[in-house]
């Protein structure tokens, strides 16, 4: 099941971002459910995050939000969780 996981960043909050991006690609490689990744931009600043997890169910999707370090870091204000069907690509 695709799902995408939108996510905005608090304002403010790029320092917590860098501080905790290393952490956060060691996780997408290590748990291998994400088939693309990306942050939101307004203009060059980073301002959310864009992911399309490959996994079981919601519940999946859910366990993997809650576990990733931009989460556990409070870097974000706002996660969307929504099923996504791929078409083109």
């Amino acid at each position: 099941m695709l799902i995408a996981l939108i996510a905005r960043d608090k304002e403010g909050a790029l320092q917590t971002r860098l501080d905790n991006r290393s952490a956060h690609l060691s996780y997408i490689e290590e748990t291998g459910v994400v088939s693309q990744a990306g942050p939101l931009l307004d203009g060059d600043a980073m301002i959310g995050s864009l992911i399309i997890l490959d996994v079981e169910d919601m519940d999946a999707a859910k366990t993997w939000a809650d576990n990733d370090p931009y989460a556990k870091a409070g870097l974000f204000y706002s996660v969307e969780l929504v099923p996504w069907k791929k078409v083109i690509g």
